[in-house]
């Protein structure tokens, strides 16, 4: 009877450490999926900054384009 009483225990033991990995294997898929979420918005974000940098270097080289006509005609 001892013996069944140490099987029943390592089973046990064994179902709380499957659960224990269950529950973690969830939480690690959810902040994977908030973390691919993040990536997608910072991914965004970066493209539209990209896009206002480039659009504020062209209007800065037109001003400094204008700036040297200016200075030509001078």
């Amino acid at each position: 009877m001892e013996s069944r009483t140490l099987a029943n225990f390592d089973l046990d033991r064994l179902e709380q450490q499957v659960n224990a990995l269950i529950d973690l294997n969830q939480q690690l898929r959810n902040d994977n999926l908030s973390l691919r979420a993040r990536q997608d918005i910072l991914i965004a974000e970066r493209g539209e900054l990209l896009e206002k940098t480039e659009q504020a270097r062209s209007r800065v080289e037109a001003m400094l384009s204008r700036l040297r006509a200016m200075e030509e005609h001078l």
